[in-house]
């Protein structure tokens, strides 16, 4: 057997604990090709210093095991995972820590109350933020939703910007902060955890690792700044749809988006495009497909590879409330 001498690309899977929630990172050694070369160990070892528990599914190849083990990855068992469809699992054995598969891109159950009226009034502010909307019109949409006000001033009170005061107005925090950063952070938020769905703080997590995934390609495609932000909002509104639970283009009929991130949406063209069908190939480990993006674009695995791990940690910080810049 010849073993190939080319570092194979990582894909990474987040797992959800028993409420739902993104906690754990598996790597799946058994989805390697036969005859691959090691994949990055110093990556997988970064990854697995990063807070999230790090495990990997065992595969053919004892050597790639322990060196798994070494780099501080446990095996997972298979008692100790379960695999859903289209719902979070109801009363999962005792020894099932970890929940598998993509059950949160399931359409939603009917919104109701806080929650639908949240989400709408998000999508009404990144409307706003899009349309390069009067600061007041903003803050005045801003004090509809304490939530959102809460943790709009938590983020720029966090950012320790050397002012020595405490940020305690809406128009002041926009400001300190700045359009472009106050997209990024709507977008996140669009996503952040409701009451009443599950399925939340998953979604979050796979945007989260979408987005930073192809803001990084966009820069290692030799990008300039605006691409990159157009890259993380393609990244982002990628899964608006499953969110809201309705057809993309109607959601996106009412935002002021270029013509380039529409068809990047849609229907997968242009650059921006070719950026969403990498993470997307990576989501399936489909390794003929993710190869045959990064040779469109001129990314060798090697880079990808630094992408993905990167993008995962910043996933992590997202998902635990760390992200204090939304530049992280």
């Amino acid at each position: 057997m010849t073993v190939s001498t080319a570092t194979p690309p990582v894909f990474l899977h987040p797992l959800a604990d028993r409420n739902g929630s993104p906690a754990a990172l598996l790597f799946d050694a058994a989805l390697l090709p036969a005859g691959a070369a090691q994949p990055p160990m110093n990556l997988l070892e970064e990854l697995a210093s990063g807070g999230m528990g790090c495990y990997y599914r065992a595969g053919a190849s004892q050597e790639l095991n322990q060196a798994l083990a070494q780099a501080g990855w446990k095996v997972l068992l298979d008692d100790k995972f379960q695999r859903a469809g289209d719902a979070l699992p109801r009363d999962l054995p005792p020894s099932v820590q970890w929940i598998a598969g993509d059950w949160f891109l399931a359409p939603p159950a009917k919104a109701v109350g806080t929650q639908a009226a949240s989400r709408a009034l998000a999508l009404q502010l990144v409307q706003l933020v899009s349309a390069d909307a009067d600061t007041h019109e903003i803050e005045a949409l801003l004090r509809q939703d304490p939530t959102l006000s809460y943790h709009l001033l938590r983020l720029v009170n966090s950012l320790g910007m050397g002012t020595g005061r405490r940020v305690t107005s809406f128009s002041q925090a926009i400001l300190i902060l700045g359009r472009s950063q106050l997209r990024r952070w709507l977008n996140l938020m669009l996503f952040s955890s409701r009451e009443g769905d599950p399925r939340s703080a998953m979604l979050l997590a796979r945007v989260a690792v979408r987005a930073r995934s192809m803001e990084l390609l966009s820069k290692a495609c030799g990008h300039d700044k605006h691409h990159q932000e157009q890259a993380f909002m393609v990244g982002m509104f990628s899964l608006l749809g499953v969110l809201f639970g309705m057809p993309l283009d109607e959601v996106l009929k009412p935002l002021t988006i270029s013509e380039a991130v529409q068809l990047a949406l849609l229907s997968r063209q242009g650059e921006l495009g070719q950026l969403l069908c990498v993470v997307e190939a990576a989501e399936q480990a489909d390794h003929a497909a993710l190869a045959g993006s990064l040779r469109a674009l001129q990314v060798d695995t090697d880079t990808y590879n630094r992408i993905a791990v990167d993008a995962h940690l910043w996933m992590q910080s997202v998902t635990a409330g760390k992200a204090g810049s939304p530049h992280a």
